[in-house]
């Protein structure tokens, strides 16, 4: 292909990893499958084929018959070209907005629902801090160190999801929410010495916020109910409550209220032989002292 007799490469399958569609999540489906069945009738209302098609907006054959197909999802900058080609005047621009719902994988978008409805958030973390309070320098970081490594695409869209939870903070009410975190993941200088300060700073902000109790758990403490894993507990308006751990019920949420008791015994005698929370500011405060 070319154009002003330049070689112009269109994009593959393989330049955007990441933006296949979940099978086993039903709703993302239907909202795709509508998506890319709206393009191909309006590919074909105008008589365009999609090679043609594909190289007006820059996508090889294979790549738009998958995403009318509803097998791929659209980016925003494909809707947009798509739009400005078929003449659409906004219309299919506007299916991003239906797009972006269902673009993070379904077991992120269900825990930012549950987090969005929750009264009270407990949460224990012992291997890194937690994604709700963490900057965006901080979250990339710790994507990118993953291995096999993630795609540019893949990085930015799982960054993006992270930080998009963090609404929570916002909510008017507020929820109450805790936090305990190790002490070691706290000195860990993620992205280097400038991004490490600038998260130390994010926890002392949040960590002040009349609605969030942010406690440290010293290395030199006495062995405790964390050490398997992680712990969350989220309670809801009506009285319900769901709650998970690494080391119990195989790692899946639970809403058994003897399973939610464990937990709660566990993150209470976690929370007890933790930092006060005057104190862990204090100690937060002093490892920024020390960058």
């Amino acid at each position: 292909m070319s154009v002003d007799g330049e070689v112009r490469r269109l994009r593959t399958e393989a330049d955007e990893p990441g933006w296949e569609v979940d099978p086993d999540d039903e709703w993302g489906v239907a909202v795709i499958t509508t998506v890319g069945r709206q393009l191909k009738l309006r590919r074909e209302a105008v008589g365009m084929r999609a090679a043609e098609f594909g190289e007006a907006v820059g996508y090889g054959e294979d790549l738009v018959y998958k995403i009318e197909g509803g097998k791929r999802i659209p980016r925003q900058e494909y809707l947009d070209k798509a739009d400005e080609v078929l003449g659409a005047d906004g219309l299919v621009a506007a299916a991003w907005e239906d797009v972006k719902k269902v673009r993070y994988p379904k077991r992120v978008r269900e825990l930012g629902k549950l987090e969005a409805q929750a009264v009270e958030i407990g949460i224990y973390e012992c291997n890194s801090i937690h994604g709700l309070l963490q900057t965006p320098e901080h979250a990339r970081a710790l994507i990118e160190a993953a291995q096999p490594p993630y795609s540019s695409d893949d990085v930015e869209r799982m960054v993006a999801a992270r930080l998009a939870r963090q609404t929570v903070f916002e909510r008017d009410p507020a929820p109450s929410l805790h936090f305990v975190l190790e002490e070691t993941p706290l000195r860990r200088p993620v992205g280097g010495t400038m991004a490490w300060k600038r998260q130390l700073e994010r926890l002392l902000g949040v960590g002040r916020l009349n609605h969030v109790t942010l406690q440290v758990m010293p290395t030199n403490t006495d062995a405790h109910p964390g050490v398997d894993g992680k712990i969350e507990l989220l309670k809801f308006p009506d009285g319900t409550a769901v709650g998970r751990s690494d080391g119990a019920f195989n790692g899946r949420p639970t809403a058994e209220a003897r399973d939610l008791r464990i937990l709660e015994l566990r993150y209470g005698t976690i929370r007890a032989q933790a930092l006060p929370p005057r104190e862990s500011l204090a100690f937060i405060e002093q490892l920024l002292g020390e960058t």
